[in-house]
């Protein structure tokens, strides 16, 4: 009995364990980015992308070596045959069999194979390059992503403070309406304001929520679990603003941005393969190896006393039928139905198009990064404005208080105070924040963005 009732306790308490929720697991901004690189789809495959091209090389590397090939094979015939030793025919089975090695080695293809080695190397570069592009995306969105959950759930807390601070002004109206102090309007008035608090409340939840959902699917974590983001800590000490040169930011881009050197890549890739259409009008050269032998059941030697006699498997293989055979060959190309001269169009206009790319580009870098220092400007202008707007509208609700106080207002000045109020400490954390994110923006679009980025 006993020993049953200690099975059920400990039975009720794992059911218990497991019916309670899980702790959410904190999350700061470097796990966030480390997470976001390890799990992204696109990282990966520019991964594997990087990996094929390794073995690309390697093959690029090989075609300047020969190629050595090797074949055994055995045939067994049963039926009516020529006997070379009696010159006649004769049904009987015959067993043979051979082998062989070749050798190939090409001498000149045109340069084509140097090229196409060239070509690969700089494909390769402009792959790697896009890993990296691909990387410092990832790290600009989770980090714009999660300083976008942090401004809501600050939002948030500030709806949160103004709807505590509505109920207890309705409390006191409530209190100062029974006794006659206040008229019934400004109760429905005060009454009208909560339920709009309550409701601002809502709305700005909801935003976090939404904003959580974007950062988890950005993470590829699961959905279903509960995660709590590690606050940095901004710190208006910590607001200071840089002097930039646009010129000098431009000319960073230029040489930091992993997607400019990628395209610069992939025009020198074409080129090169461009070179190699062209080599393929050029002759080409190689020379080759061969060493084959075989043996039959059905060889014979005459004997020494006459009459044939049968010759052995290893004598046969590897020493009398051993045949040697040493080529070179020149293939010099005349038509092959317009096949080459479109295969280098094609080339020519893929190089082209690279080309293009590469000044569209630059030309786009160059928007962005004017666009991000004119936001970086207009935000540091913001920071002041709203830190001056704040200190007023805290001084004018707070003097509008003390005033509806004493009677001396009423309650529709002391509400538009209070939206003043509310709306200066929005416009400031949204200011501190836009003022950090176009921070990053500036580093994201001169290409100095990597995995230790921080606030």
């Amino acid at each position: 009995m006993r020993l049953f009732l200690s099975w059920v306790v400990v039975a009720a308490t794992a059911v218990s364990a497991a019916a309670q929720p899980a702790a959410p697991r904190r999350l700061t901004l470097t796990e966030a980015v480390q997470t976001a690189l390890d799990n992204n789809f696109n990282v990966r495959k520019a991964e594997n992308s990087l990996e094929l091209q390794d073995e690309l090389e390697l093959n690029a590397y090989g075609q300047f070596l020969p190629s050595v090939n090797g074949n055994l094979n055995t045939t067994r015939r049963t039926g009516r045959q020529f006997v070379q030793e009696q010159l006649r025919y004769d049904d009987f089975t015959t067993t043979s069999g051979g082998g062989g090695l070749q050798v190939n080695l090409p001498l000149f293809t045109g340069f084509q194979n140097i090229s196409n080695l060239r070509g690969t190397q700089a494909r390769k570069v402009s792959t790697s390059e896009g890993l990296r592009r691909t990387k410092e995306n990832i790290i600009f969105t989770t980090a714009s992503q999660f300083l976008g959950v942090l401004l809501n759930e600050e939002l948030v807390v500030i709806s949160r403070q103004n709807l505590e601070s509505a109920r207890r002004q309705l409390d006191q109206i409530r209190a100062q309406v029974e006794v006659g102090m206040r008229p019934i309007v400004d109760q429905y008035n005060q009454e009208a304001l909560v339920a709009n608090a309550e409701y601002d409340l809502i709305q700005r939840e909801n935003a976090v929520n939404l904003s959580k959902v974007q950062l988890i699917r950005t993470l590829n974590l699961d959905p279903l679990l509960d995660y709590e983001l590690v606050t940095p800590g901004v710190d208006e000490s910590d607001l200071v603003v840089n002097t930039y040169d646009l010129g000098g930011l431009v000319q960073q881009a230029l040489v930091n941005r992993s997607d400019i050197r990628s395209e610069e890549a992939a025009i020198k890739a074409n080129r090169f393969a461009l070179q190699a259409a062209r080599g393929s009008v050029l002759p080409t050269l190689s020379a080759s190896f061969s060493l084959s032998s075989g043996w039959s059941n059905q060889f014979r030697e005459p004997a020494p006393g006459g009459g044939f006699q049968s010759v052995s498997y290893g004598d046969q293989f590897f020493d009398r039928n051993i045949t040697r055979s040493m080529s070179i060959s020149l293939q010099v190309p005349i038509f092959n139905r317009f096949n080459t001269r479109a295969n280098i169009a094609r080339n020519r206009v893929a190089y082209e198009n690279a080309r293009l790319d590469l000044e569209d580009r630059r030309l786009s870098v160059l928007q962005e990064v004017r666009q991000a220092y004119n936001d970086y400007l207009a935000y540091s202008k913001q920071l002041q404005t709203t830190q001056t707007a704040l200190l007023a509208a805290t001084k004018a609700y707070e003097t509008e208080q003390e005033r509806y106080r004493v009677g001396a207002t009423t309650l529709i000045e002391l509400t538009r105070a209070n939206t003043e109020f509310i709306n200066a400490r929005s416009n400031r954390v949204r200011a501190m924040y836009q003022f950090l994110f176009q921070e990053k923006l500036l580093d994201y679009y001169i290409g100095n963005i990597d995995e230790s980025i921080g606030f």
